[in-house]
Formats: structure tokens, sequence, C-alpha cells
């Protein structure tokens, strides 16, 4: 039999449960309050800008969810380029309004420093602070990789902050190089190499494989 996989992957009606699990991640964060000096309203804004982000990944990507809605993982496949979500500029300016210069500015930095060779990028790893965290990252991660790599391609992700950097390291994710982020902070941008042995047929993102793992609607 089967075991029971930890996660899922996540669906158009999770797209409100992941946005909250994004929104609790990133909200007590040295960068939540960059983005949003206002405490009182950065919950809001915060989960107005990762929606947009989670919409499209599930356009251009995938999102996983650990079965219990404790923790998730976002990603974009980009074995190609990727559009702009649609009606970008005015949904950022509606959702950042006095923010969208900070914003802006991580968007441009994150994206002149992301590698241009094909690769899946793990664009949030969100799992909220709690007494349970550490493992729930580490299950949500650890099997949403087993799901991601029938696609046989490299994985990129920013690290920033040192929560995780354990976790990645036993993950087989290794330092691709270090920035400086706008607000000053220290990014370690991180490389998992592709799995050594294919464990699916070859197969673009988006299609179906032969391993087991779910195909996308």
């Amino acid at each position: 039999m089967r075991p029971v996989s930890p996660v899922k992957r996540a669906r158009w009606r999770d797209i409100d449960w992941i946005t909250d699990l994004v929104t609790a991640t990133l909200a007590p964060t040295t960068l939540g309050a960059w983005l949003v000096p206002d405490e009182r309203r950065r919950p809001a804004v915060l989960a107005a800008v990762s929606r947009i982000w989670v919409e499209h990944a599930l356009l251009f990507g995938d999102a996983f969810l650990l079965t219990d809605g404790a923790a998730a993982t976002v990603w974009f496949h980009r074995y190609r380029p990727i559009p702009p979500p649609t009606r970008y500029l005015e949904r950022i300016r509606w959702a950042c309004e006095e923010h969208l210069v900070r914003f802006h500015r991580l968007d441009r930095f994150l994206a002149a420093h992301r590698p241009e060779e094909p690769h899946n990028h793990l664009a949030i790893l969100a799992a909220p602070p709690d007494a349970n965290r550490a493992g729930q990252a580490a299950t949500v991660l650890a099997d949403s990789h087993r799901l991601m790599d029938t696609h046989g391609l490299p994985i990129y992700a920013d690290l920033h902050s040192e929560a995780d950097r354990r976790l990645y390291r036993r993950l087989g994710y290794r330092e691709h190089h270090q920035m400086t982020r706008p607000d000053g902070a220290i990014v370690d941008l991180l490389w998992r190499p592709r799995p050594a042995t294919r464990v699916a047929a070859t197969t673009h993102p988006g299609q179906a494989v032969t391993s087991g793992c779910p195909t996308r609607p």
C-alpha cells in the first residue's frame, strides 16, 4: 500500500487559506516590517499582495499544503518566461497604496538575481511561527520536493532569515551567492541541484507524470 502523503496539491479553493499562512509567516519578520512599517495595516497589505502571487502560482506553478493546513509551499515553474499577473500594476497599486515603492524595489531585486537556467522556484515557504513550526516546515518542504522532483529541474530559493538555514541545507540546498536586500539585510540565494535520478518520464511542469504525482487540472 502506498503511504499517504502529508501534503496535497492546492486548488483554487485553497487560495484564501494559503494567503493567510503567507501573511502570518511574513508579518512578524524584518522584511514584513520594512515593506509595511505600519504594524496595524501590515497584515491587510501583505495579504492583498500575497493573494496576487498565490493565484499566479496556481496558473504558472504549484502550491502544496499540509493536509492539516498548517503550512504550505508556493512554487513557480521557470522553465520558460512567465508573464506578470493579470492586471498586475493595477492590483499591486491598489494592494500596496503608499507602500508601493518598497514592493517594487523588492520585486526588481528578486527578479534581477534570479538564475536564467530553467528551474523550479520556491517562492514562499509559509510556516507561521508557533511551537510546531520546525516540524511543519520540514514536512511540507520535504514532501513538496518529492513532487517537484518529478520535473527533473533544479530548485532556486531565496533565504531571508536564519530560521530555516539548517533545514534548507539538510534538504540539499547550497549557497548560490549572497546579496544585500533593498532594506540592507543580507539574503542568501540558494540552489538545489536537479535530482540525480529522474523519478518520472520526461515531462514539462503542468503535464501528467508517471510516478503517481497527481496531474494538474
